[in-house]
């Protein structure tokens, strides 16, 4: 399983939500790319980074800090948040993204999923953002009607990579991921799905590893805290 550590960016800062609140942020530092830097240091194989400003505006806003960011690593990093053309996601591409994650687009316009990932096999993720079992969408502003799962399945053969579904109660709360929520999506699809959302100690890494059914997770906030050692978590992962 592979663990993510995520930068998520605001006004060109490194900062972290409590459920989604752009109000109920913390800032962590003014550098991305160093934090970036730090990351790679400690061992990480991929980066995760989320433009905040972008998933609400509809557009990329924090495009010079993702930028510093790829010219500063030499890992992989993914990237979502105001990724909803393909004009978009092709310039992401070629700026050296090697993955882009498509949320609101996966429900507003799920044939631009399906088009893109045909056109950059391997490249396009789906972002499934949950609350209680249903997809938000626009910076988990907008509340939908639809399962999670059941939109998870709908691109069961559309050839994306990865499916990240966050478990909104849970992202930035540091009480542990929805275990069963993930565990049960990642048996539906057979696409890799990474789970998101509240993931704050070796524990629960050790859990989401062993339902040997996640493909991966992403931390933040027990990152920049303390909680969770990253050096000593890969380590445990690869154990």
């Amino acid at each position: 399983m592979i663990l993510y550590p995520a930068i998520d960016l605001k006004d060109g800062q490194c900062v972290r939500l409590l459920r989604g609140e752009m109000s109920a942020a913390t800032v962590f530092g003014d550098d991305p790319a160093a934090q970036a830097a730090v990351f790679q240091a400690a061992g990480c194989e991929w980066l995760h980074l989320v433009d905040l400003n972008g998933a609400f505006a509809g557009t990329p806003v924090n495009a010079a800090a993702v930028e510093a960011i790829l010219a500063r690593v030499t890992v992989p990093a993914q990237l979502g948040g105001g990724i909803r053309d393909m004009a978009t996601i092709a310039r992401w591409l070629e700026k050296g993204l090697a993955r882009v994650i498509l949320g609101t687009v996966a429900v507003d316009n799920p044939d631009l999923v399906r088009q893109a990932a045909k056109a950059f096999p391997g490249q396009v993720a789906v972002g499934i953002d949950a609350r209680k079992g249903f997809v938000a969408t626009k910076g988990w502003a907008t509340e939908t009607t639809i399962q999670a799962t059941d939109l998870a399945m709908r691109f069961e053969d559309a050839g994306v990579c990865a499916i990240i579904y966050t478990d909104i109660d849970r992202d930035g709360a540091m009480q542990g991921p929805n275990i069963y929520a993930t565990e049960a999506l990642a048996h539906a699809v057979s696409i890799p799905v990474i789970a998101s959302g509240g993931v704050s100690s070796l524990a629960d890494l050790i859990a989401l590893r062993d339902t040997g059914a996640i493909a991966g997770a992403i931390s933040g906030r027990a990152l920049y805290d303390g909680a969770l050692d990253l050096a000593v978590a890969l380590q445990a992962l690869k154990a």
